[in-house]
């Protein structure tokens, strides 16, 4: 017996009756569910689904449901499939330079419940955004970086070696100005969250704005996405955009920019933090 509710994330092949099966597995065992959304890729011939079950009266302990999963279901379906727990809260790193609207959008959201998280550490190679850090109360930690880049792999053992001793599930990089290592990113597939300007790969490099503003573009947009080896092209969770005019300058494109970076990372953390997306190749599958 257990409280709380279970979260099952698949995908497989697609075929007939994978569905029926999942969800008998579920109530043959006492689950009652409460959540079902599924879709099927016809390109890829690929079944993607979220299942949330109650485990108030589920026969099977938590700790031994995935192992059933893929008893019932790995081999013969060719699935693969992760198990959370909604009363077992993610644990989110924030990450930041010198920037704070995106810190401030976020520390604000947790500081008022809307999330369903903990944030252990606030990581930094700044001293810039501390006071903003101890205004919430959590720890902030700052490793600078040499120009030369000479002690990079020395400041990331000492993060690594803070957010395994905190338990960190996922990293949100709240506009971090450095380039996240190999080591990191194989360290939390799938579960370190970017956010940038939708000028890429059109503007690059230092003052987009300004960049864009030269060129008279008509929608400035932002887009969050998980990091992957290759910069800025890893599966995007969230995108939007907004309309601008002539009478734009450089410093209001800032300004909405801003904004809307910080909507868009916030929807991408909220789907994270609610277990809603899938990942496949390069692409997400973001449940609603």
């Amino acid at each position: 017996m257990s409280t709380g509710k279970a979260i099952i994330l698949l995908h497989c092949p697609d075929r007939q009756g994978i569905i029926t099966d999942v969800t008998g597995f579920i109530t043959r065992n006492g689950g009652n569910i409460v959540y079902l959304d599924q879709y099927v890729d016809t390109l890829e011939k690929r079944l993607f689904m979220r299942i949330e079950w109650e485990l108030d009266s589920f026969s099977i302990p938590r700790e031994r449901i995935k192992q059933a999963v893929d008893a019932a279901f790995a081999e013969r379906y060719e699935m693969y499939s992760s198990v959370y727990f909604s009363d077992e809260k993610p644990r989110m790193a924030i990450f930041v330079s010198k920037m704070s609207h995106c810190l401030y959008d976020l520390l604000a959201r947790y500081y008022a419940g809307e999330w369903e998280v903990d944030i252990p550490c606030i990581v930094s190679n700044h001293e810039d955004l501390r006071e903003v850090a101890e205004q919430f109360g959590i720890p902030f930690y700052v490793w600078k970086i040499a120009p030369d880049k000479s002690n990079r792999e020395e400041v990331e053992r000492a993060e690594m070696e803070l957010l395994e001793r905190e338990h960190v599930t996922f990293i949100v990089l709240a506009r971090y100005m450095q380039v996240i290592s190999d080591g990191m990113i194989a360290r939390y597939p799938h579960h370190i969250i970017n956010i940038h300007h939708s000028f890429l790969p059109a503007f690059v490099g230092a003052r987009p704005y300004h960049q864009a503003y030269e060129r008279g573009v008509k929608i400035i947009g932002a887009t969050s996405h998980y990091v992957t080896r290759e910069l800025d092209a890893g599966p995007i969770i969230e995108q939007d955009v907004v309309r601008i005019t002539h009478k734009d300058t450089p410093e209001s494109l800032v300004l909405k920019g801003r904004d809307l970076e910080k909507i868009v990372l916030s929807r991408a953390v909220t789907r994270h933090i609610e277990r809603k997306i899938l990942t496949y190749k390069n692409r997400t599958i973001v449940f609603g």
